[in-house]
């Protein structure tokens, strides 16, 4: 037997016990046994306080925690007087409700329940209920507010609010769930009892600690507010703050208010709560109750300054319900309110605080945003309709004009969205924003209308994301990713979003996308069109890029300076493989090259096919052959259609890129299926022969001339060609003639 175990017997004995154990020599004399040293014996006299002190408070622990007494589960009971006609109830039932099988937790909630209600029924039909407070307290005090309670049901309570705060397996959601139904069957339970008793039993002192304690008994702050806000949630889904206990609402939002205020952590869940309610109650309780809860005012004019984004949350959602003065809300609402009055860029660079704050729940997206993206762009999505595509139904292009304006409103309150919150406040930001600001985006893809993706993937989101895939070593290379992959999965199977996502990614990074970032994002894309319109809309969008001067910048990045030391790595291998070439011409190189690339993977029967090669043909010989005297757009009467160019000459090299085109896809079209005669007229599905009349056509426009002077030489060779197919459609004409015949 050790010293200390030797000293701690010694000091816990009688002065009789020592007595006898000394003569009988079973507890020597520590300085007749040990010779020890003044220092050695310091440092046990403070090892012997130690054990005193813990065997103190095991012996005084039951008294004032009744609660952690263990208890048989055969079946004790805690009522246990048959003469007073009380039902017994077994606290053996809330062993169960810490379990972490939900099974076992539910069952053991419906024996509680089951048994308390037995009890009180019984407790309330005695005619000497001071007999039973009597011989059963159950530490039941008379000031609880719950004096109509049977003293079991009492206990019961009292345990289930302290067991809400216990970190033990389950027992939050098993003893917040036993709370719920309890107070839903059971109404002699008062409400602003059970608010009074939440705070009475799961009070915060200045004893406890933020960090957990390994001291037993010891129940740190982090426990009691996350204890509080599980017993307010079952208040809330107990469905008893309803009209008829009204008094209680008003308490009950403010206590709420209250704890949210303590701690970040607490905010959301805490109106998270308070929405709860807020869904379940009548306009006349939220204006009377809600509204008119102690602080909650308060709360919203500090919102905009501390950047509290569940404030805010609760301001909207408040709004969808009734009509309230915007300065109820502070600053955090224009007055009066509409969506685009929300959305201005003033109002939304006031919120930008609130909105940067909401990282703390990360990876989590906060609430708030999903509430903005549904005011942002409503239920009823805008079509994708393209003026240029003419992919959608005649339907869809029946519009009221009220329906146009909404449509307005809401592409201009989404470009002062993208601008302001997205590249300003977010972007511009640290790393967990820019991560933020790629969910929101997410968020808002499901309802975005194909017209609207420019505004989405603006120049700046598109530098950033080059910023980030241009090294792996980036801290958000894997949420560049996905943000990616998510986006191509949103195109699929939809040629109106793929254009505009194409588009957008190569405008917007001067055609250098898949170049910078290494991967083939742009050359995947494009390998998904598999119809007519598709290509031809793609085919459009190319030439109107290609014609387009005002494409995105060349400055650098913003986003550069909050990412990697490396993202200049990609454009610097960028320049190399341009060579010379300047990066406006780099853009119209890969359109020039990307227009052929339209047909290699789609598979379309011959007049498709056909129809789609002329398109490319056309754009090319205008590009590449021929220039404009009189301007940048010339009409052709005898084509019935107008010819463009951009307003700067292009130069040499795309000139010369442009023929190799055309050498290219007259090339391809002659190992196609071969020449087919249309079933109409002159027309022909030999690209050959459709070139050169087109080349006719177009020289005998007086304001358009050859793109170069051509030799004499060559000039004779274009004379012969044109005569040679003046000759061949004179006698496909003739055949075509006697074949019907």
């Amino acid at each position: 037997m050790g010293l200390l175990t030797h000293l701690r017997l010694r000091n816990l004995m009688t002065p009789k016990e020592k007595k006898k154990g000394i003569a009988d020599g079973s507890v020597a004399s520590s300085s007749n046994t040990f010779d020890v040293k003044p220092m050695e014996r310091k440092k046990k006299r403070k090892a012997l306080d130690k054990e005193r002190h813990h065997a103190a408070s095991d012996d005084v622990r039951p008294k004032h925690k009744p609660l952690d007494l263990k208890v048989d589960k055969t079946a004790v009971p805690v009522s246990t007087l048959p003469s007073s006609g009380v039902p017994e109830f077994h606290i053996s039932v809330f062993e169960d409700l810490k379990s972490a099988d939900s099974a076992v937790r539910e069952a053991a909630v419906e024996s509680l329940v089951v048994e308390l209600q037995k009890v009180q029924t019984a407790y309330e039909k005695l005619d000497n209920k001071e007999l039973v407070e009597g011989r059963l307290q159950l530490e039941a005090e008379k000031d609880d507010g719950l004096n109509n309670c049977a003293p079991s049901l009492r206990y019961a309570i009292r345990r289930l609010i302290r067991g809400v705060s216990s970190p033990i397996e389950c027992a939050r959601q098993g003893f917040a769930l036993g709370l719920t139904i309890l107070l839903g069957a059971i109404t002699s339970i008062r409400v602003d009892a059970i608010l009074k008793l939440i705070v009475d039993l799961l009070e915060v002192s200045s004893s406890m600690k933020e960090v957990s304690s390994s001291m037993k008994g010891k129940q740190d702050v982090k426990d009691c507010f996350l204890g509080r806000l599980f017993a307010y949630g079952a208040i809330a889904q107990s469905g008893r703050l309803t009209d008829e206990n009204s008094h209680s609402i008003k308490e009950f939002t403010s206590s709420l208010i209250a704890l949210a205020s303590k701690k970040r952590y607490l905010q959301e869940p805490a109106v998270s709560i308070i929405l709860g309610l807020v869904e379940m109650l009548l306009v006349e309780a939220l204006q009377n109750q809600v509204l008119e809860a102690p602080g909650l005012q308060e709360w919203f004019k500090g919102a905009i300054e501390v950047g509290n984004p569940d404030a805010l949350l609760l301001a909207l959602k408040l709004r969808e319900k009734i009509s309230v003065d915007g300065n109820f809300f502070g600053k955090l609402l224009p007055d009066p309110y509409s969506p685009s009055a929300f959305f201005s860029a003033d109002h939304l660079s006031s919120l930008s605080n609130c909105l940067k704050e909401s990282t703390f729940c990360q990876p989590r997206v906060h609430s708030v945003w999903h509430v903005l993206v549904n005011i942002l762009l409503p239920d009823m999505a805008l079509p994708d309709v393209d003026s240029t595509s003419g992919l959608n139904s005649s339907k869809k292009h029946k519009k009221n004009k009220k329906y146009s304006s909404s449509k307005e409103e809401i592409q201009k309150n989404l470009r002062c969205f993208c601008e302001v919150i997205v590249e300003r406040c977010l972007l511009l930001s640290s790393h967990d924003r820019k991560h933020l600001a790629f969910d929101v985006l997410l968020l808002l893809l499901p309802r975005l209308p194909s017209s609207c993706v420019p505004l989405v993937l603006s120049s700046k989101l598109v530098q950033c994301l080059v910023d980030i895939l241009s090294t792996k070593d980036s801290w958000l290379y894997k949420v560049a990713q996905y943000f990616l992959k998510e986006l191509s999965e949103w195109v699929k199977n939809d040629d109106v979003r793929r254009v505009a996502v194409v588009v957008s990614l190569q405008k917007n990074s001067n055609g250098k996308f898949d170049c910078i970032t290494r991967t083939k994002t742009v050359k995947d894309l494009m390998a998904e069109f598999k119809t007519e319109s598709g290509c031809m809309l793609f085919i459009q969008n190319l030439i109107s890029m290609f014609l387009d001067e005002g494409h995105s910048s060349e400055e650098p990045s913003d986003q550069s300076q909050t990412t990697d030391d490396n993202s200049e790595i990609g454009s610097i291998e960028d320049k190399d493989s341009v060579g010379t070439m300047g990066t406006s011409d780099f853009l119209k190189s890969w359109v020039i090259d990307s227009l052929p690339s339209v047909l290699k993977h789609v598979q379309l029967d011959p007049e498709a096919k056909f129809r789609v090669q002329k398109e490319i043909l056309k754009f090319l010989a205008v590009q590449g052959i021929f220039s404009s005297s009189l301007g940048t757009e010339v009409p052709s009467f005898e084509l019935q259609e107008k010819f463009r160019w951009p307003k700067a000459a292009i130069s040499s090299a795309l000139s010369r890129m442009c023929v190799e085109q055309i050498q290219l896809l007259l090339a391809n079209a002659q190992k196609g299926e071969g020449s087919h005669l249309a079933a109409t007229g002159l027309e022909t599905n030999d690209l050959g022969s459709y070139f050169m009349r087109f080349l006719t056509t177009l020289s005998n426009i007086p304001s358009v001339s050859l793109f170069r002077t051509l030799s004499n030489e060559d000039e004779n060779a274009f004379k012969k060609l044109q005569a040679m197919e003046t000759r061949i459609g004179a006698s496909v004409t003739n055949f075509v003639n006697l074949d019907l015949d």
